[in-house]
């Protein structure tokens, strides 16, 4: 299997807590909006499936969660080791009156403090490829589904059509870590990103991976000309 590099925990917490106060306003401005989609149509995974208790892993700030809500779930626990990223989640919470329905808690995805078996579902946006140990954090979501239940991951991919491939990397590469820098201050966490996507092992490879921790009918939809993708696994018993 490929050795693909590893990000410092550390790093990406700090990253992360640093652009905290932007990160909602970039993330929409650097999609033109469309990340909103993208998550609605990953939520969408999981109909026709038992989701009363759900955890969003890197929940960020609650975003994802917030669009789960639309399943009617009994409960959704979000986790993130970014603590500024959960506090600018609760204040949405907040002034949205859904502090009763979702549930924000610092948490390392890698070492998930809950029991085995504790979920219906598992849902990610844009997190994986912050993990320091990719088959690890796969692991842990795969431990604490029950027994059919279903992982949605959405991560950024990356697009192959020409010439919509080349274009999307000048932007990836030049443009968006301009804007974001002289939006956040922070040029680093913008240059961060398309590295991380870069390194990341997305299509066949990251089904690959899911496979490999004993996910089964591990799937994907690639979604806006390949920019982004959604991944699906079910667990359906324990890994061998």
């Amino acid at each position: 299997m490929k050795v693909y590099p590893t990000v410092q925990k550390r790093d990406v917490r700090s990253l992360f807590n640093a652009i905290a106060y932007r990160y909602d306003l970039l993330n929409h401005l650097l999609s033109g909006g469309v990340d909103l989609y993208w998550r609605r149509k990953a939520i969408e995974h999981l109909r026709g499936y038992s989701s009363a208790r759900i955890l969003d892993v890197a929940a960020g700030t609650a975003d994802l969660s917030i669009a789960a809500l639309r399943l009617n779930p009994a409960s959704i626990v979000g986790i993130d080791i970014a603590e500024s990223m959960l506090e600018q989640g609760r204040a949405k919470l907040r002034r949205r009156s859904l502090e009763d329905r979702i549930t924000l808690q610092t948490g390392d995805a890698e070492r998930l403090a809950f029991a085995t078996g504790s979920f219906d579902a598992v849902i990610v946006a844009f997190g994986v490829r912050n993990f320091e140990e990719l088959d690890r954090g796969l692991s842990e979501m795969f431990r604490v589904l029950r027994n059919g239940g279903k992982a949605v991951i959405l991560e950024f991919s990356q697009p192959r059509m020409f010439p919509f491939r080349q274009v999307y990397f000048l932007y990836f590469l030049k443009i968006l870590p301009l804007i974001g820098s002289l939006v956040s201050g922070h040029r680093e966490a913008y240059t961060y990103l398309p590295e991380s996507v870069l390194k990341f092992p997305e299509g066949e490879a990251f089904l690959e991976r899911l496979r490999s921790v004993g996910f089964d009918g591990a799937a994907q939809e690639r979604l806006t000309f390949g920019i982004a993708a959604i991944y699906t696994g079910i667990k359906n018993g324990t890994p061998q």
